[in-house]
């Protein structure tokens, strides 16, 4: 009986541990979901803006910003803002230059088809970079171009030639969020001489 027990209470913290594990690395568009718990009912899934701060000894970032069409605040944003998926704080951002050029607009659900993990996989397949030493990234979901789509920009680090205990900005790829496709590669694989 005593090690039922014991199976049973290792298990349960096997179990949470996994989730925890799990949280940590939620892609962006299940940070969309669990934002929703946040927020009124006219601005769930209503998706303006996803933004990473740069990751931190990993590759996958793990503070996520989500900007939210929200009709009832002021300048019509909230900001549910994640770390290591769980949500850390809800604002009501002052977002007056988007209100002016049209960004505060909810992004169209039917062209947010590649996620943050997609997103990640893609830029690490990108032959110039094939043979760095990825350490670090930064994404933003985001319109972009005269045709206003929703794209990914993902900027990334990379470990140095010389040091590799310090890493170099290595530049910005813009990728469709339709359809996974880069749009722009500005990588520049020499930073890390």
């Amino acid at each position: 009986m005593r090690q039922r027990v014991k199976a049973a209470a290792g298990a349960l913290i096997l179990l949470a541990l996994a989730t925890g594990v799990r949280a940590g690395e939620m892609t962006a568009f299940q940070l969309v979901k669990e934002g929703n718990r946040y927020l009124g009912e006219d601005a769930k899934d209503k998706v303006v803006q996803i933004r990473s701060e740069k990751s931190v000894g990993t590759l996958t970032p793990n503070i996520w910003l989500i900007v939210y069409y929200d009709p009832d605040a002021t300048a019509k944003a909230t900001e549910v803002k994640f770390a290591a998926g769980q949500k850390i704080s809800v604002k009501r951002p002052a977002r007056v230059l988007e209100l002016i050029g049209g960004a505060d607009q909810p992004l169209p659900k039917d062209k947010l088809k590649i996620d943050s993990d997609q997103v990640l996989e893609i830029a690490k397949k990108e032959p110039l970079i094939a043979n760095l030493t990825l350490k670090a990234s930064e994404m933003k979901l985001e319109r972009w171009g005269d045709d206003k789509l929703p794209v990914w920009k993902i900027r990334l680090w990379a470990a140095r030639l010389s040091n590799p205990n310090k890493m170099s900005d290595i530049g910005e790829l813009i990728i469709s969020a339709d359809e996974g496709k880069v749009l722009k590669n500005d990588l520049k694989p020499s930073h890390v001489d």
